[in-house]
């Protein structure tokens, strides 16, 4: 290897290290795609290889962050879903009763904050406001993270709230009972943890959260977002992948 080559690469290493953990959005939205799904429904895997697919997405964590709530309501159907939390399904059903959405149902899937009905033929091509919103800075440093929101107006003032996930890749689940019976499921970006982070500012810091099936993903992910206090509506969304580091996150 040539001498100086190997000495700017020495060099470029603590700005390679520091890339891997600090993410920024640009001043245009990012679209923050959700999907609502279950384990214990039957509409929901194809709904689910779709969203693998996603990973594939060449704007992936530039210009298009998707992200999978797992919800419970279908949990008595005989099939508990593991990654399922009740926290989730309250979160479909506020976007109901904000007007987002005309239902709760599964597969359901927002951009935006929108419900998106045509996300069954539109292959990798996902839906853009073309907004200039203003963007948003996330640093994780192991289990603790800052981040930082510089609006595109300055009329758009606090409070407003900080939401953060960490995301799991590769899981997989061979269900055993339910509408799912002998099917071998497998999952990507899978909300592990969400914990919405409150302020008077546009500053945060604090822990990411708890992830419990962290140790089961073959890969993990963070994704930020920020909305204005009592709104569900992402304003700016900003993500990317995680170092090795599930010891730090899976702490239950």
């Amino acid at each position: 290897m040539n001498v100086k080559y190997f000495l700017w690469f020495l060099a470029c290493l603590p700005l390679l290290s520091q890339a891997q953990t600090q993410f920024l959005s640009g001043d245009q939205q990012t679209t923050l795609v959700e999907l609502y799904t279950s384990e214990g429904c039957s509409s929901c895997p194809p709904a689910d290889r779709w969203y693998s697919r996603l990973r594939e997405h060449p704007d992936l964590w530039q210009s298009v962050i998707p992200i999978a709530f797992h919800v419970d309501y279908w949990n008595y159907l005989g099939w508990p879903d593991r990654f399922s939390d009740r926290s989730y399904s309250s979160r479909q059903r506020k976007y109901r009763s904000q007007g987002s959405a005309s239902g709760v149902y599964t597969p359901g899937v927002f951009a935006a904050g929108r419900e998106w009905r045509g996300w069954r033929r539109a292959g990798l091509t996902v839906p853009t406001t073309g907004q200039s919103v203003g963007s948003l800075s996330l640093s994780v440093d192991s289990q603790a993270f800052n981040a930082e929101y510089t609006p595109a107006a300055a009329e758009q003032t606090p409070p407003m709230q900080l939401h953060v996930v960490v995301l799991g890749f590769g899981l997989e689940t061979p269900v055993k009972r339910g509408e799912n019976r002998g099917e071998f499921l497998r999952h990507d970006f899978v909300v592990l943890g969400h914990t919405v982070y409150r302020g008077d500012g546009s500053r945060w810091e604090g822990d990411l959260p708890d992830a419990a099936l962290a140790h089961e993903a073959e890969q993990l992910a963070v994704a930020a977002w920020v909305t204005t206090a009592g709104k569900q509506q992402p304003l700016q969304a900003v993500g990317g992948w995680l170092p090795e580091q599930r010891a730090s996150i899976e702490r239950h």
